[in-house]
């Protein structure tokens, strides 16, 4: 059995079709922990990766969103103490437009951009008059190691191209169980629809694919190009699924988002982690899952050239993840109380300038959470 203590990379995947492209990308498999918490339910796969122990959790079969990814990254932190650097990868919905070329079987990577976080929670805002939807939660960023790496592999796919697309075969012809699955579906069934299309019950073979006017035309990608592209932007996320063309490409314009998912925003401030998305859908009506196990898998070779980039005692130098939560909570019991401590201030100010009459008014009318002090 394995010692929890020795794995410092948490990888959180969504769905079973994201949990074993984790399982095929590791270069060693190791035996199951030898202790977790009494009370924690995850299923752990450990291994590792180059010279990184890593352990991967999935979330329970038949759950997704927010809630239970932080509850499986809670157990995980609870169990495994010494992570340090933390991972969410997975399929995600893509984001078309004529800036960010993103197509079925790209790789988007969460990344700051002008000054804000890599991802950010789109059902959590407010609605302003007469104006568009006001987003107010941007979530943490992952750690400073995992960031310089994005800067190295950007730099050197630029350079060198990668071997994405090699590293899946190669995994499927090791494995052919996978090959139905898992290998990249024909270039054909990548087709992006008009935002104003909706899908047809009847299916979109049948009926919204047979007009050409239904599709957005685009170029073939050519020798030089990277395909799989990676792009690295923002992330939408939110406990609904986003099946709504015209809703995707007003985030696209107003934020620039590049992919749609349901599980990051629970993890961002509980986990701070490097969100990684392979990209099976358009996040529009045309539900599409032929592209999830090529995406998946993709996203999962992306996250091991990372990876391979980065040397242990730079993931070593990295604080706890654990510690990190501990202190954030610290800060946020700090900021509450002085809030409190400023209210209070200002109450006292006010009650000073108060004359007697309007002292008696407002004892009168003076309300507490005590049910015992109450008056009407």
């Amino acid at each position: 059995m394995s010692d929890p203590a020795k794995y410092i990379v948490g990888w959180i995947c969504s769905i079973t079709t994201e949990y074993i492209a984790a399982q095929e990308i590791l270069d060693e498999e190791h035996e199951g922990p030898t202790l977790v918490s009494p009370n924690d339910p995850n299923d752990y796969t450990l291994g590792k990766i180059g010279k990184h122990n890593v352990v991967i959790a999935v979330l329970p079969h038949g759950e997704c969103g927010t809630a239970s990814a932080a509850s499986v990254a809670a157990n995980m932190l609870n169990s495994f103490p010494n992570i340090r650097i933390g991972l969410m990868v997975g399929i995600g919905g893509g984001v078309p437009s004529e800036k960010h070329d993103v197509r079925l079987g790209d790789v988007v990577v969460s990344a700051a951009r002008n000054g804000e976080g890599g991802v950010f929670q789109y059902d959590f805002g407010k609605s302003i008059q007469a104006q568009g939807f006001e987003h107010t939660r941007l979530l943490n960023q992952p750690p400073t190691t995992l960031r310089t790496a994005i800067t190295g592999i950007q730099a050197h796919y630029k350079r060198k191209g990668h071997r994405l697309a090699e590293t899946v075969n190669g995994i499927i012809d090791r494995n052919p169980r996978l090959r139905q699955e898992y290998e990249r579906p024909h270039s054909s069934t990548d087709r992006l629809f008009k935002a104003e299309i909706i899908h047809d019950s009847r299916g979109c073979e049948q009926c919204c694919a047979r007009s050409p006017s239904n599709l957005v035309m685009r170029r073939e990608r050519t020798e030089y190009d990277d395909n799989p592209a990676i792009h690295y932007g923002l992330i939408a996320s939110a406990n609904q699924l986003m099946k709504d063309a015209l809703i995707r490409d007003r985030l696209a314009a107003e934020k620039e988002v590049l992919c749609f998912e349901r599980e990051a925003a629970g993890l961002m401030n509980s986990f701070p982690c490097l969100v990684i998305r392979g990209i099976c859908d358009y996040s529009d009506s045309h539900n599409n899952t032929e592209w999830q196990g090529y995406a998946a898998m993709v996203a999962a070779a992306y996250a091991k050239d990372l990876l391979a980039r980065i040397t242990p005692n730079k993931v070593e130098a990295e604080r706890r993840i654990g510690n990190i939560i501990s202190g954030l909570q610290d800060v946020t019991e700090d900021h509450r109380s002085i809030s409190q401590k400023q209210l209070d201030i200002q109450e006292n100010e006010v009650m000073q300038k108060l004359s007697d009459k309007q002292l008696q008014c407002l004892n009168l009318f003076h309300l507490t959470s005590s049910a015992h002090n109450i008056t009407y």
